[in-house]
């Protein structure tokens, strides 16, 4: 089957559009103290348009992450039905997606990896610079054990 550009088109304003009013809500309107600080990542609607996952990152510098990543989760399930209450009246529509809330732990999977990376990257130039003094890591290694 042919796949229908002007429904894709659709389904990604839709979901940008409960991506930047799920967001708002977050920021302002919602009091509840298990809701960290945090944004909303993304919203991915199924194709059906019936239920959307909304992807929330909680701001990195809190000390325990994972606490405040299941606190505000919960939080915001909590607040489902209102949310989608505020959604309804904003949006001016008649169906408003089942929302699911999950913590968006990309951002600190992509720090892992970079910071992995740039210890490669110095590994990798210390080795150089060996090879170009004329010493090998094995002949190195010899002269600090002594």
């Amino acid at each position: 089957m042919p796949e229908h550009r002007a429904r894709k088109h659709h389904q990604d304003r839709v979901a940008e559009t409960l991506r930047e009013e799920i967001g708002v809500l977050i920021e302002g309107e919602l009091v509840d103290p298990r809701i960290n600080l945090c944004y909303v990542t993304e919203v991915a609607l199924n194709p059906g348009g019936k239920s959307a996952r909304v992807y929330v990152a909680v701001d990195s510098a809190i000390k325990d992450i994972e606490k405040a990543e299941e606190e505000t989760v919960a939080g915001l399930e909590a607040a489902k039905g209102y949310i989608r209450a505020e959604l309804k009246e904003r949006m001016g529509v008649r169906h408003v997606p089942e929302l699911s809330f999950l913590a968006d732990r990309s951002g600190r999977f992509q720090a892992r990896i970079d910071e992995l990376m740039g210890r490669q990257r110095k590994r990798q130039k210390a080795a150089a610079q060996q090879t170009a003094a004329g010493l090998t890591p094995a002949a190195d290694e010899k002269i600090q054990v002594e």
